[in-house]
């Protein structure tokens, strides 16, 4: 499948596009980890694309190193990432992500809905999409820094869904318990453990 070329209010930055085999359906933003579009990010577009979804993934760290493609397999590759990370600028990110989302309602093979999937960085970036965006429905994995962004939560029109881990240090049962009690009482907001 192909990189395109989304418009964003602060210039172009890539995305990598899957569509399915009818040619057409519904949307998915796989927002990325902190490791960029990378294999598994495009993985995860083909496989929602073999499911009948029209999937793209944006390009969050173009503003820094556009096209990065890095994996979680070595030290260096990590200090890469996390570096990208803490340079990141969450507000930047939700606008390209709000930027992604119009491009996508735009595209011919898109039905015209559109939900969000994010992993970890992405996780987070889905939550307040979840919290600041039109998209149909939001799905967090592992999101890390979403217990910092709780008072967002009554903005939560749409469908939205959280899978907390219970098992890793970046979200510790102090947050994992925030999360619980500051989401309990949203029912859009679905979360699982």
């Amino acid at each position: 499948m192909p990189d395109i070329t989304i418009h964003g209010g602060d210039g172009d930055f890539s995305a990598y596009l899957a569509v399915p085999e009818s040619g057409s359906g519904p949307g998915i933003i796989a927002i990325q980890e902190i490791f960029g579009v990378n294999a598994d990010m495009r993985a995860h577009c083909d496989n929602f694309a073999a499911l009948g979804y029209v999937a793209l993934s944006p390009d969050l760290f173009w503003r820094q190193e556009p096209g990065v493609q890095i994996t979680d397999q070595n030290d260096a590759e990590w200090q890469q990432a996390f570096k990208l990370y803490q340079g990141f600028d969450v507000e930047t990110g939700i606008d390209d992500l709000k930027a992604t989302l119009t491009h996508l309602r735009g595209l011919d093979a898109c039905t015209g809905k559109v939900g969000t999937v994010g992993f970890c960085l992405g996780g987070l970036l889905a939550y307040l999409m979840g919290c600041r965006s039109d998209a149909q429905c939001n799905v967090s994995y592992y999101g890390v820094g979403i217990d910092g962004l709780l008072n967002e939560q009554h903005a939560i029109g749409k469908p939205t869904m959280l899978h907390i881990p219970t098992a890793d240090h970046f979200v510790t049962p102090d947050v994992q318990k925030a999360m619980h009690e500051g989401l309990a009482d949203n029912p859009h907001v679905t979360l699982h453990d």
